[in-house]
This record gives structure tokens, C-alpha cells and sequence, in this order.
């Protein structure tokens, strides 16, 4: 015969089986938090530089820093090019101050399309092909005073064909030295991402606008490349304060160029 103490311990333990199944189901302890990802170190790694090299608005007077492959591959240069804090885009800044190319008063921050893995130039023809350039982007900010971007381009010689570019609130797309020829929108707000396209050939480009076609530049020429950044339309001669803190910035989250 079990003694009293042991009858007791089996009282116990039937007794708390018997609460186990009777208690309501409980959330399950959340599980501890996973480690950050590690952040990006460069633009590389959020966007495929292997077909661009890269101006910046530093450097010598009519002179600027410009980076090709492979060295673009592992670079990056806070505040004018770099990796944003989500690691899913790039941002491009030009300040007023900011060196500019011997063919423009207007400072960069801008990839300019090359080949053969960014070893040469790019340079192809309106009428040979059909060649196409599809950008998101976002303007993040716009130099005081002329506040005015170019955020993607089709470049031909020694000037732009076409451009979209920001004026205060309106989105231009330009044709040649009509810089406002066809008015995208109006009431552009700073941060909005978009998605430009230009489509060459056949002597025309047309340009899209998040899928919509927009408008249609006739152009023939055979000297032609695609550039995307930030070209801020502001120097120190009609933009205060003349500094560093005042500048253009635009946000790409993906760009691709190809030909057919």
C-alpha cells in the first residue's frame, strides 16, 4: 500500500496535468529580433554600373573628377555620390559651387553611357537600331533661387537632345534649347519616384512617362549616349548662397540602357 506522501505527489502532478489542459492557448514568445542587414558600401551594389562611368562636380576648374571601370565598381563619394540608408537607391548631388566640364557653366553628379564593359565611349545613331534608356528616379532637392534638375538624358555631340528636367514644380521633357517643350506635370512634388524612358530610332525619340508615351522628338544623329544623375541647372552667378549646401539632388533606384 503506497505511503501518504506518495499518494500526495501523484495528486499533484494529476492535478496540474489536468490544469495544463485546461489553460488557454497562449502567443507564442516572439522570437528575438533578427540582426540588421549589413548596409551597402557602394552604388555599385544597389545599381549596374558595368556600362557607365561617372562625373562629379569636384576637382579642377573645368576639370572634373570623373570615374570609370573598374574603379566605379568600388567607389563612392558622400554627399555627391553614395548609397542611400534603405541600401535600395542611389543618390547624386550637385552643389552651385561644384567644378563643371569645359562645355557647361552648370555643375554634375551624372553617369554618362559607355561600352565594352565601360571602357569606351558610347556613341550610336538615331537611325541605326532602336536604343533605350529606362530610369526610376526621384528629385530630392533643387538649388535655391533657378531651381531647376536635369534627372536623365539623351545626349548627342556636343549638346543635349532631350532631357527631362524640373523646374520648381513642373516636370518638363525639352527638345534641343526648348527646355519647356512638352510640360509633364505641374504640380511635381519633391521625393515622388518616377520612371523615364526614352525610346531612339527610326530618327525620333520617344519619351515615356511612368509607361505613358508623352512626347516625340525628331532627331538624326549618330553621335548619341544616354546620361542619368543630377545636372544642376544653377551656378554661384544666379543661385545664394554660393556653398556646398546649396545643390541638386536626385534619387535613382534603377537604370538600365540597352540597344537592338
Amino acid at each position: 500500500m503506497p505511503s501518504t506522501r506518495t499518494c500526495v505527489l501523484a495528486g499533484v502532478l494529476a492535478s496540474a496535468s489536468a490544469a495544463a489542459l485546461t489553460l488557454p492557448a497562449q502567443a507564442a514568445t516572439p522570437a528575438p529580433p533578427e540582426r540588421a542587414a549589413a548596409r551597402c558600401a557602394h552604388p555599385s551594389e544597389v545599381l549596374d554600373l558595368t556600362g557607365w562611368k561617372l562625373t562629379l562636380p569636384t576637382g579642377e576648374d573645368e576639370d572634373p573628377t570623373e570615374i570609370t571601370q573598374p574603379e566605379l565598381a568600388t567607389f563612392s563619394a558622400k554627399p555627391w555620390f553614395r548609397v542611400d540608408r534603405d541600401c535600395d537607391a542611389v543618390r547624386f548631388r550637385a552643389a552651385v559651387n561644384g567644378v563643371t566640364t569645359g562645355g557647361s557653366s552648370y555643375p554634375r553628379a551624372e553617369l554618362r553611357e559607355m561600352t565594352d564593359d565601360g571602357e569606351d565611349e558610347a556613341a550610336w545613331s538615331t537611325t541605326d537600331g532602336t536604343h533605350t534608356l529606362v530610369v526610376r528616379e526621384a528629385f530630392t532637392a533643387l538649388p535655391k533661387d533657378k531651381p531647376q534638375v536635369v534627372g536623365a538624358q539623351v545626349h548627342g555631340g556636343d549638346d543635349d537632345v532631350t532631357v527631362f528636367r524640373l523646374d520648381g514644380s513642373k516636370l518638363y521633357i525639352t527638345d534641343g534649347d526648348d527646355s519647356r517643350h512638352h510640360l509633364v506635370t505641374d504640380d511635381y512634388e519633391l521625393g515622388t519616384e518616377f520612371e523615364a524612358k526614352f525610346v531612339a530610332g527610326d530618327g525620333k525619340i520617344a519619351v515615356y512617362y511612368n509607361g505613358g508615351l508623352e512626347t516625340t522628338i525628331s532627331h538624326d544623329g549618330d553621335t548619341n549616349y544616354f546620361k542619368a544623375g543630377a545636372y544642376t541647372q544653377a551656378n554661384c552667378g544666379n543661385s545664394d548662397p554660393c556653398s556646398s549646401r546649396n545643390y541638386g539632388e536626385v534619387r535613382i533606384s534603377s537604370i538600365e540602357g540597352s540597344h537592338s
